[in-house]
């Protein structure tokens, strides 16, 4: 793969990223856990680019979280918040839609 297409295509699955962790985490969930959630589900997300992406989300109120001190190493887990459950409705709406566009243009072609 070139270079060019390797820009491309991560620039195409870094918002897919936003969706699948807002998704992902309806379900209240551990950073290190919605790691092999995504590579589970196909896509593959880097931790070092997964933590500084559930903080932003966590800073704009899109997500909520809380430390689960329970256990002998303190963990943060995470939920999606009303408002991320909303940013990601929206995203999957428009996803849908621009999915069905592109399957229609191709299919012209």
């Amino acid at each position: 793969m070139d270079d060019v297409t390797a820009g491309h295509l991560q620039e195409l699955r870094r918002g897919t990223v936003v969706m699948a962790a807002l998704t992902a985490l309806k379900t209240p969930g551990y950073g290190y856990a919605l790691l092999g959630t995504l590579d589970d589900a196909g896509i593959t997300v880097d931790g070092n680019t997964l933590y500084p992406l559930l903080r932003r989300l966590e800073r704009q109120g899109l997500l909520d979280s809380e430390w689960n001190t329970d256990e002998s190493r303190p963990r943060k887990f995470y939920r999606t918040s009303e408002a991320g459950i909303h940013l990601a409705d929206a995203l999957i709406d428009e996803w849908r839609r621009l999915d069905a566009s592109l399957t229609e243009l191709t299919e012209e072609h």
